[in-house]
């Protein structure tokens, strides 16, 4: 082995091949004798493609370049396209939001231009019978945002007649899951109103529906503002499963809706749901023997077989993969996008009946030799009020490691949401470090989901606060163990995760540096720029406006320049309508006023949540050379940044 300074080791892992091996993989669906998935092309602006196995056995294009099937609803999207009974596309495409049908090679629109560009927008859905059901948004003129769920035919007649865009149910801030009863008497759907966030706290709702609209009394069988309820399946013409957390865990529940009752099918101290970021989840799928496929969910993921009449669960072996998302079921065979430490993400077929697992198309084309790969560990670190759960992940190289008596810097990732969740993967961002000889730490803060509401609720009035304390938890408690250098630790986050960034880097001194990708700065701006869904997301984080407006100024990171002392790294998307682009300029100013070293990196056509090859590529480099210069060390072949400096003299 070559002694060498941790973060100065020759890496074969670029970030070009981050880059450009990437594409993140979602969905699965069975079509006929194909599988077909949906696939974020960097290489191709970022577009959202369909895609299936060719005859060569190689990825073909359902969708063809520039067609980007990508929701807007609720700005986060999802269930953004589906198929017909006869095996065609339909999706929302990005770029004005309308619904187009797949004929041949050529899209036609199936809904009307709207009267602005994606002021109508398209979301979860699902083909029944000859018409799409959808959750629709749609933005009125003077800002106003309203959510319906409606049908609109496959024959094309809606794009010049409107009205055949039918309304079913509207009345509710926000809609998810019409799910249609067999014998098609009923719909059942989930609601919830601001301030709630779906996490906080939904209703399962359902009516008689006649003619294609709901018709008589709206029953609200579960939920309320501190039950959340999600994803409701049809037993038979009368009887719902459905997901609530009413015990503190998200559990399955079988309801009838004649008259309300309410059965735990497996109560467990574990989630059997998660995060409604993105429409058309799922976290379980009934199976034709009556039983249940699940995924639960304790820091690590599951899947197991529920029997509903006897509550027994039987787990299912994976060999390793902790993440797992359920796509498309096929009799015994399911088709799961899964991941872990060992094994990259992807979606692969498992067959029940012989617990084969093959795989379809995994999220990267290329991976590093295994000796460049770290390797996970689970460690739970105890704080002065609570337990911490993180993922270390320590430098690894098969050639090289650090000179004698030095400790090796950490880079603490810091995940979105804040209401996320992070499980042990093999991430090529984290092997991008670690080969180098920089450690990572992924951290499941108060707040992330996967332990529980009481750990969810951690965060409830304290965002800012828990979240910071719990990441200097965790790296402090690897400094105390002597994995990590502590006058070497850096964090780094996104969106949510940003904000805890600059929180953390002013009102404490444990990081040497940090960098914060389109991150929250300031909040009561933000609350009035950022898009509906999350506008009153605050009220829960901090509290409601204008009680809470003194706590809002005295939580914001732009209010606490004062108390920073290390530099920064800004990075941000110009046409993000989550985090707007002022929120990063604004603390730009402050740090120029104070005079902070610091490099602000602005992309255009990004918008929350960089897609784009070559700004995949800038902003890894950028990011690597920063800590490069703040930590003491020249990471080889990487474009030196150009920091900011205060004035000499």
């Amino acid at each position: 082995m070559t002694s060498a300074p941790y973060g100065s080791w020759p890496s074969p892992i670029a970030a070009a091949d981050l880059a450009s091996s990437g594409h993140p993989v979602e969905g699965g669906r069975y079509v006929g004798e194909d599988v077909w998935w949906s696939e974020l092309r960097a290489s191709e602006g970022g577009r959202v493609a369909v895609r299936r196995t060719g005859l060569d056995g190689e990825p073909e294009d359902v969708l063809p370049v520039p067609w980007n099937a990508r929701s807007r609803v609720h700005e986060y999207g999802g269930g953004a396209w589906t198929v017909t009974d006869a095996g065609r596309l339909v999706f929302a495409e990005f770029s004005d939001q309308r619904l187009y049908l797949l004929k041949g090679e050529n899209p036609v629109p199936l809904t009307p231009e709207p009267p602005r560009a994606c002021s109508l927008r398209y979301g979860d859905l699902s083909v029944n019978e000859g018409v799409v059901w959808a959750v629709r948004e749609t933005h009125d003129a003077d800002g106003g945002v309203t959510r319906d769920i409606c049908m609109i035919p496959l024959d094309g007649s809606a794009v010049d007649d409107a009205d055949q865009v039918r309304s079913v149910v509207a009345g509710s801030g926000f809609l998810a899951n019409p799910r249609l009863s067999p014998d098609r008497r009923h719909l059942a759907w989930i609601a919830w109103n601001h301030p709630q966030m779906p996490w906080d706290g939904t209703e399962l709702r359902v009516a008689k529906i006649v003619d294609g609209r709901v018709t008589g009394e709206i029953k609200t069988l579960l939920g309320g503002p501190v039950e959340s309820v999600l994803q409701p399946e049809w037993v038979g013409p009368a009887e719902l499963y459905t997901i609530s957390d009413r015990s503190g865990w998200w559990n399955l529940y079988r309801v009838d809706i004649d008259t309300s009752d309410v059965v735990a099918l497996c109560p467990m101290d574990a989630d059997f749901g998660g995060a409604l970021w993105s429409l058309g989840s799922s976290w379980y799928t009934p199976r034709d023997d009556g039983t249940l496929l699940t995924v639960r969910t304790f820091g690590t993921d599951t899947l197991a077989v529920l029997d509903p009449g006897t509550g027994s669960l039987t787990d299912v072996a994976l060999d390793g993969l902790t993440s797992v998302s359920l796509g498309d079921r096929r009799g015994n065979r399911i088709l799961l996008v899964t991941g872990g430490a060992q094994e990259p993400s992807g979606l692969r077929e498992l067959d029940l009946d012989t617990g084969a697992l093959t795989t379809i198309r995994l999220s990267v084309s290329d991976l590093p030799e295994s000796a460049y790969l770290p390797e996970a560990q689970q460690l739970t670190f105890e704080g002065a009020d609570r337990e911490v759960h993180v993922i270390a992940y320590p430098p690894r190289h098969p050639r090289y490691e650090g000179e004698a008596g030095e400790l090796p810097p950490y880079v603490a990732f810091v995940h979105g949401g804040p209401t996320s969740r992070v499980t042990p993967s093999l991430n090529p961002v984290f092997a991008f470090f670690t080969s180098r000889g920089i450690g990572v730490v992924d951290v499941n803060y108060g707040g992330s989901t996967g332990y529980g509401r009481e750990y969810r609720n951690r965060l409830r009035g304290q965002w800012g606060v828990v979240d910071v304390e719990d990441v200097i938890t965790a790296v402090t408690g690897l400094a105390k163990s002597g994995m990590a250098d502590p006058r070497r630790l850096v964090i780094e986050g996104g969106s949510a995760g940003g904000w805890t960034v600059l929180a953390a880097l002013t009102t404490s001194d444990v990081f040497a540096c940090g960098a914060s990708y389109f991150g929250v700065a300031e909040l009561e701006e933000f609350v009035k720029e950022t898009h509906d869904f999350e506008s009153r997301y605050l009220d829960g984080l901090i509290g409601p406006l204008p009680e809470s407006a003194d706590l809002y100024a005295q939580r914001a990171p732009l209010n606490n320049v004062a108390g920073l002392n290390c530099p920064v790294l800004l990075l941000q998307g110009l046409d993000d309508p989550i985090v707007p682009p002022s929120q990063a300029e604004r603390f730009r100013d402050a740090l120029m006023e104070k005079g902070i070293p610091h490099a602000y990196l602005e992309y255009e056509g990004e918008a929350h949540g960089f897609r784009k090859l070559s700004t995949l590529i800038n902003s890894r480099n950028a990011e690597l050379s920063f800590y490069g210069q703040v930590l003491g060390f020249e990471p080889p072949d990487i474009p030196r940044l150009e920091l900011w400096q205060p004035p000499k003299g």
